[in-house]
């Protein structure tokens, strides 16, 4: 048998059909009452001109994840404390073999949320950074299959709002419920009954903690002042909180 520094030693990579590995990046964050998506317009070959996720080749000493930060870093401006407001996780893997045209390349996606977050300025290979509202996406041309990432991307998204607490990520640190049923209504795009809400996010162990605190002032109509919570310690939303079509689907 053959041991394992001889086989090494011996094994030549370019028997196989070269595959390269790039991280494209789902930012999604409200502004203006309204989700909006991250895109960048290309500067080079191929697909110049079209818009498409920030994104690009993992170098040979990094991985997934440090890619993804430094695309989206690159491509956009976005860096210091405002990154590391950015939470990032693994949305899937695309490698159709006429994805790009340039050889086959294997995307890992990944989706990220954060509040707030600034206007982007435009680097590296990108002529442009925008946010864009999601509902105006049908007006513009996407690279790739960045199309079907970011459709899969919402779709994870609304339904990571139902059973885990990631909702509150797209919040400052201390919010009202109030807040917190505007992030579900603009996500899920629906609007939410505000007493039914209130009680079953109250209701939700671990979901939010109150802080002991109330906002400065009252409501619009000069009502008593809300008071603020914070994101609590759970992990997962036991019982979930259903979006109101997948309600209606389980009576």
């Amino acid at each position: 048998m053959v041991n394992e520094q001889e086989f090494l030693a011996a094994y030549d990579p370019r028997a196989y059909p070269s595959v390269a590995v790039t991280v494209d990046v789902v930012a999604l964050t409200i502004r203006e009452d309204a989700l909006h998506l991250l895109l960048i317009r290309r500067g080079q070959a191929p697909f110049a001109g079209h818009w498409a996720l920030p994104g690009g080749f993992v170098r040979p000493d990094e991985d997934l994840t440090a890619g993804a930060r430094r695309e989206l870093a690159e491509e956009t401006g976005l860096g210091g404390e405002t990154l590391r407001r950015v939470h990032l996780e693994q949305l899937g893997s695309y490698g159709a073999p006429d994805r790009d045209p340039r050889m086959r390349v294997v995307s890992v996606a990944h989706l990220a949320f954060a509040p707030d977050l600034p206007d982007p300025a435009a680097g590296s290979d990108a002529d442009e950074a925008i946010w864009l509202p999601v509902t105006a996406l049908t007006s513009r041309q996407l690279a790739f299959d960045h199309g079907r990432i970011i459709d899969d991307a919402l779709e994870r998204a609304r339904s990571k709002l139902e059973y885990t607490p990631l909702a509150t990520r797209f919040l400052a640190a201390e919010f009202t419920i109030s807040e917190l049923r505007a992030v579900y209504e603009t996500v899920w795009g629906h609007p939410l009954h505000a007493g039914n809400f209130h009680r079953k996010v109250l209701s939700v162990p671990g979901f939010v903690e109150s802080t002991g605190t109330h906002t400065e002032r009252g409501g619009a109509r000069g009502g008593p002042r809300a008071r603020l919570y914070r994101a609590g310690d759970a992990r997962l939303l036991h019982p979930a909180l259903l979006r109101p079509a997948r309600e209606e689907t389980v009576r």
